[in-house]
């Protein structure tokens, strides 16, 4: 497998309205990452997939999950982890709208985005999504040998 792998996807977003007290704002969810071979010659797009009277589903396509091999270590922390998951970051503008910018299976990259003002969804990976982020962790990643401790000898030279 290459040094490199690129998945074509798409994003598929929620947004509703919730009402706090008198305001009304917006709330964002990721509802699901998607794989999106078919949908990768039409480059970035929005599309209004649903309109409700209280809620509205997005389809952003035209993105690529890169899996790079200087990666997979952490790409192997997060399929051997309680929740492995996609990482969707996303820049809010001030009226409360989202635009997703980056996917990822680094959970690094994702902590990252949250230390910043990018907001930062976390979404289950999709069955052919995680085979293939697992194959190419079992074609690059090896894990460093355990170390044992060396004792120190505290008493030195001294016999007591």
């Amino acid at each position: 497998m290459a040094a490199k792998v690129t998945i074509p996807i798409a994003v598929l977003m929620r947004r509703r309205q919730v009402v706090q007290g008198r305001w009304s704002v917006p709330s964002w969810e990721v509802i699901s990452v998607l794989p999106a071979e078919h949908l990768a010659s039409r480059g970035a797009t929005r599309e209004l997939v649903r309109d409700g009277d209280d809620e509205a589903q997005y389809l952003w396509s035209g993105f690529a999950l890169e899996l790079h091999r200087d990666g997979a270590e952490s790409y192997w922390f997060n399929l051997t982890g309680n929740n492995p998951s996609l990482y969707v970051l996303c820049h809010e503008s001030p009226d409360g709208d989202i635009e997703p910018f980056l996917v990822t299976a680094d959970h690094d990259q994702g902590t990252a985005g949250l230390e910043g003002d990018d907001r930062v969804f976390a979404t289950s990976i999709p069955q052919e999504i995680y085979q293939t982020i697992e194959r190419f962790i079992v074609d690059h990643y090896v894990p460093a040998a355990p170390k044992k401790r060396k004792r120190k000898n505290w008493m030195g030279d001294q016999n007591l």
